[in-house]
């Protein structure tokens, strides 16, 4: 299956009550095009990072009760799964779909990451475009533009990397629902290339 975007209706699971439905419709609706994007994205990835990139497409098989709010692809350099590991991901709220850089709870690489990252703040804010999104939490939709980012939140972030057991960061574009460039294949996976082709250095301050 090729890759063709995102409908609005894509967004809409995330309305459906009850774990079972909502599942049944992400994993019939949704986990499909995650697939094939999962697929086409790879080959990019492994060429741009120099190594292989393996495509993982969120299962939400921990869930017993409530239903997922979001849901996603990822890329890393582990075959059997990439939570341990920096990685990249594709996915999405209701509101929006994201595109992002991420070291989540799990991966001790996040404070290599904060290391690398309190002595580069100047250089990695000239990089990302002011646009971007930081996050703390990789399950809130939430998040900060980087052009509200000042000193004092940075140092913040890279303490809380350091210290805090279940820190962790993510970074990257935020796509609202209902953008057109959502239902146009091709254009999305440009724009998906070209972010992550943006992102590749926090990816390497990571190891």
């Amino acid at each position: 299956m090729a890759f063709n975007g995102f409908a609005a209706e894509d967004f809409e699971v995330f309305t459906i009550d009850g774990l079972e439905p909502r599942m049944d419709a992400l994993v019939s609706r949704v986990r499909p095009k995650l697939t094939a994007l999962g697929d086409e994205v790879a080959p990019f990835l492994s060429a741009l990072c120099g190594e292989e990139m393996f495509p993982h497409v969120a299962k939400h098989a921990r869930r017993t009760v409530h239903p997922p709010n979001d849901t996603w692809v990822a890329w890393g350099p582990g075959k059997r799964g990439y939570k341990a590991l920096p990685h990249f991901q594709t996915g999405m709220f209701q509101s929006h779909l994201f595109i992002v850089f991420a070291i989540i709870y799990e991966s001790p690489n996040k404070i290599i990451f904060a290391d690398a990252l309190s002595g580069s703040i100047s250089a990695v804010r000239e990089r990302l475009p002011g646009k971007f999104f930081w996050s703390t939490d990789h399950l809130d939709p939430h998040g900060t533009p980087q052009s509200d980012m000042g000193g004092e939140q940075f140092a913040e972030l890279t303490r809380r990397l350091k210290e805090v057991k279940k820190a962790e960061v993510t970074c990257g574009l935020r796509i609202a629902n209902g953008d057109p460039v959502l239902r146009d294949g091709p254009a999305l996976l440009k724009v998906i290339e070209q972010t992550f082709e943006t992102l590749l250095p926090l990816y390497r301050m990571s190891f």
